[in-house]
C-alpha cells in the first residue's frame, strides 16, 4: 500500500472535502482506497458529519475504522488538548501510531491530519512529526488561495524539507486577481507544484505512486477553478 498524507496550512482549509474527492476519484480509476485519521475533535453538533464519517462515506468503510471510537473528542480544539480537557490520558504519537492499521487489500492509504501542519497531533508531536514517522509517498498540502497563503504555504513546505509534496489551492477562482497572483508566485517564483482541481490531483497522486518516495514530480500550475466550497 502507498501512503498519501493530507495536511493543511491551517484549519478549515478543506482537507476533509479534498480527501473525500480524492478517494472518489481514485476509486473510479480502479484503486482500492482506505482513509484514516489518527484522532478527531469536533463540536458535538457535528456528530453525524464528522471528518471520519465523511471519509468513511467516500471509501465505503466504517467511521470507527477511519478513526478509532476512543479517539473521537467532542471538543473543538486540537485533539491532545481536547483529551486533556476531558480528563482523558495524554495522547502520544507512539500511542496513535500503534493504533494505525490499514486493510490488507488497499492500494492507497489517505491519512488526514488534524488542523494545520504545525498543529499538535499529540502531546509530543505535530503534523511534521507524523510525516517524518510515516514517510509517505506524497504530502498534499491544502491551502487557502487568498491573502496570507504565501507565508503559510512557504513556511509549511519549509518545515517538510525534502518530502515530496504538492500544494492544493482549495476554493481557487482564476477570475480573482489575488488568487491567480498567489498561484503564479508559488508556481513560478517558488517553483512549487500547485494544483487547484481534484481531477488534476487524482492524476498526480496516481503518478506519485509509480515513483520512488522522495523523488519530486514536475512543476505544474493550474488556472482552472476548483470544484470545492
Amino acid at each position: 500500500m502507498k501512503l498519501v498524507i493530507i495536511a493543511g496550512t491551517g484549519t478549515e482549509v478543506g482537507k476533509t472535502w479534498l480527501g473525500c474527492q480524492l478517494a472518489l476519484q481514485l476509486g473510479r480509476a480502479g484503486f482500492r482506497v482506505a482513509a484514516r485519521k489518527l484522532a478527531q475533535s469536533f463540536h458535538p453538533s457535528e456528530l453525524g458529519r464528522t471528518d471520519a464519517e465523511l471519509l468513511a462515506e467516500a471509501t465505503g468503510e466504517r467511521a470507527t475504522d477511519v478513526c478509532p471510537a476512543h479517539r473521537w473528542y467532542p471538543r473543538p480544539m486540537a485533539p491532545p488538548m481536547a483529551a486533556e480537557s476531558m480528563g482523558l490520558p495524554p495522547v502520544t504519537l507512539a500511542g496513535l501510531l500503534a493504533e494505525l492499521s490499514w486493510p490488507g487489500l488497499a492500494h492507497i492509504g489517505l491519512l488526514e491530519q488534524a488542523g494545520g501542519l504545525g498543529s499538535p497531533q499529540a502531546v509530543d508531536a505535530d503534523g511534521t512529526d507524523v510525516v517524518k514517522a510515516l514517510a509517505p509517498q506524497l504530502v498534499v498540502l491544502v491551502a487557502a488561495p487568498g491573502l496570507g497563503t504565501l507565508s503559510s504555504t512557504r513556511l509549511a513546505l519549509r518545515a517538510l524539507g525534502s518530502q515530496d509534496a504538492v500544494v492544493y489551492l482549495n476554493r481557487f477562482d482564476p477570475a480573482d486577481e489575488l488568487h491567480e497572483r498567489n498561484r503564479r508566485w508559488l508556481a513560478e517564483r517558488e517553483h512549487l507544484e500547485v494544483l487547484s482541481r481534484p481531477g488534476d490531483l487524482g492524476r498526480r497522486v496516481a503518478q506519485a505512486l509509480e515513483r520512488p518516495a522522495g523523488r519530486p514530480g514536475p512543476s505544474a500550475g493550474s488556472d482552472r477553478p476548483a470544484d470545492a466550497e
